[in-house]
């Protein structure tokens, strides 16, 4: 019973992720879609900012402990590039873009649902697919993979200050190993296609759960849970499997 629930929901996921998908956004769409970009990308950069900051200075510190005891400081610029840019860029961003703008997404689209507004339009002629979900789903495409360049820079640049500037670590060593040991589509590439992929679920999973939950308080908490629930596991399965496939021998 509980298997046959679980696969009904995923029929209807689907169904409205493609019935709002269906065709680019059209010109006179853009102004939503900006608007979006701004509601769930910008306003999410301050908590990536600083969490990035913090990632990359705890990182440099770890491995230039650990690294220092080898004598092999300098390994500490490449090993801050690969983790970053691999693993914890895209997969941390994501998880803090489930927690931030994915909640939001949900309560707003389940708040339109309570209050009827998504019938209003119905009745008016306006299709809520296209007015309400293919904008944010476009919006969570383009903003994920900006806010984890955006988090791999910070990253980067924190681990940076802590392991040269801090620490005393060499300026030359740290930067040329990683232009020597960094590639641009097997590490920078593949790391940004796996934001693309978890702003693709992110979203879906958002919106559905909004324009599904119940229309009542207790409905809109719930729906905003199972939110960040659902779209933290699926980010932290699906990124085992695309490193598997992307970095393992399958």
């Amino acid at each position: 019973m509980r298997f046959n629930v679980w696969m009904n929901s995923l029929g209807r996921a689907s169904m409205l992720w493609v019935d709002a998908m269906t065709g680019w956004p059209r010109l006179s769409d853009l102004a939503l879609v900006v608007q979006q970009i701004y509601k769930v990308g910008f306003l999410s950069l301050i908590i990536i900012v600083l969490s990035a900051f913090s990632i990359g200075a705890v990182l440099a510190l770890q491995f230039f402990t650990q690294l220092s005891s080898f004598g092999a400081q300098e390994a500490v610029g490449i090993g801050l590039a690969l983790v970053v840019l691999r693993e914890l860029g895209p997969v941390v961003t994501a998880l803090l873009f489930a927690g931030r703008a994915g909640s939001a997404i949900t309560a707003e689209i389940g708040l339109m649902k309570t209050t009827e507004q998504l019938s209003a339009m119905e009745m008016m002629g306006v299709d809520p697919l296209r007015r309400i979900i293919a904008p944010r789903i476009w919006a969570g495409i383009i903003s994920v993979p900006i806010l984890t360049a955006i988090f791999n820079m910070v990253a980067i640049y924190g681990g940076m200050l802590v392991a040269v500037e801090w620490l005393g670590a060499d300026s030359g060593g740290f930067w040329t190993g990683m232009q020597e040991q960094v590639e641009w589509w097997e590490d920078v590439g593949k790391g940004m296609l796996k934001s693309v992929i978890f702003a693709l679920l992110i979203t879906w999973v958002a919106v559905f759960q909004g324009y599904d939950s119940l229309p009542t308080a207790a409905g809109m908490s719930m729906a905003t849970t199972r939110t960040v629930v659902i779209s933290s596991v699926l980010i932290l399965a699906t990124d085992f499997l695309l490193t598997l496939v992307l970095y393992g021998d399958l």
